[in-house]
């Protein structure tokens, strides 16, 4: 069945964005081998997206979009259980350049398709063009049948939201109101646009997150919900650690904040990683003009609460960290009923981001 692209908004049609923490059906993934973001041609990138994949299909079922130059590579690597489906796309974030999901209470699916620009477009984008990126929404729309809202003029990538599925969003100040995005836009229009299309009742405002450069700090790098009433958030005491004072501040924030049914929030802290993680490898990533360098030794941006929640499991990033136990010890407490699975995701750290950004969950109806 042909989709539709729809001129409402999904609060007009009783449509919400659900927590991640509810059910799914299925997780969908880009493969990466984009040389000049990937060092080593994306090789050992790709290694860490089949474990990943791996990981999540022992919960439930994976679609990875591949171009048709990879295509029998990503095929010989993955898992017979993944899907694989030919896609162009301009690099491997899919949280950010896929589709939002939206449910409703009659068991329809729907999904909003922002307008993706390389977060910053001309003003700080990280490459250019993205043109092929900003259609992956939409095709993933049409391979499962299903319309959706495209929100013109509208800037937004998914690891900059989290929501409770109950009418409560946090994000950054630090992205959303970032100059690259909606520069048009005051902070009350862009709350009433994320209202119109998640159906929300509540924004909570972080200031800060922990990667200007990359993605403008993103939420998913900082906190996330766990449950409604409940959030995790980045923690660490250690004063000379890059990531104190935006730490400190959002668990401030949370421990303040108070939802859209009244609940003051439950904030679960976990830990950061000891030492920082560093970039290695730099002189094997392509120089290609459009695209911002990477640098041996630069920061890459290593946060356990960049996990994915899966149907049962959490898939938790581990880097060979000291506090790599403590991490799992901590996400297993704050899901006991579900099984944490640790993947060693360095290289995709590398590369910008990590297991929450190259996944998007879709929802089971």
């Amino acid at each position: 069945m042909a989709k539709r692209i729809l001129k409402t908004t999904p609060r007009q049609d009783g449509f919400r964005m659900p927590g991640e923490f509810e059910k799914q059906q299925q997780v969908w993934m880009i493969w990466p081998e984009r040389p000049d973001n990937w060092r080593n041609g994306g090789k050992p990138a790709q290694i860490a997206f089949v474990n990943v994949a791996s990981a999540i299909s022992r919960f439930e079922s994976v679609t990875m979009c591949v171009s048709a130059d990879q295509y029998q590579n990503a095929r010989a690597h993955l898992p017979e259980e993944v899907r694989l489906v030919e896609m162009s796309s301009d690099d491997a974030w899919v949280r950010d350049c896929g589709p939002t999901f939206l449910v409703n209470d009659k068991g329809q699916l729907r999904a909003n398709d922002w307008v993706f620009n390389a977060w910053g477009g001309l003003v700080d984008g990280l490459y250019f063009p993205w043109d092929k990126d900003d259609q992956v929404a939409q095709k993933i729309c049409e391979i499962e049948g299903i319309d959706s809202y495209r929100t013109d003029n509208f800037v937004l990538e998914g690891g900059s939201i989290t929501v409770d599925g109950e009418g409560t969003l946090i994000t950054t100040e630090m992205c959303l109101l970032s100059e690259g995005r909606n520069p048009h836009m005051s902070k009350d229009a862009i709350e009433e646009k994320l209202k119109e299309h998640l159906n929300l009742e509540k924004i909570i405002w972080i200031k800060d997150g922990i990667d200007p450069d990359e993605t403008n700090g993103h939420i998913d790098d900082v906190a996330c919900f766990i449950r409604p009433g409940e959030v995790a958030c980045i923690y660490t005491e250690d004063q000379d650690h890059p990531f104190y004072q935006e730490a400190q501040a959002a668990y401030r924030t949370l421990m303040n904040a108070v939802d859209a049914k009244g609940r003051r929030l439950k904030v679960h802290k976990l830990c950061v990683t000891q030492k920082p993680c560093y970039l290695k490898g730099a002189d094997t990533i392509d120089f290609v003009e459009g695209t911002l360098p990477r640098r041996e030794g630069e920061v890459s941006i290593a946060s356990y609460m960049n996990f994915l929640i899966v149907n049962g499991g959490i898939i938790l990033p581990q880097y060979g960290d000291e506090n790599d136990d403590l991490a799992m010890r901590q996400v297993a407490a704050m899901f006991p009923d579900h099984e944490v699975v640790g993947v060693r995701t360095e290289e995709i750290a590398y590369g910008g981001g990590n297991i929450h950004c190259i996944t998007q969950h879709q929802p089971k109806v």
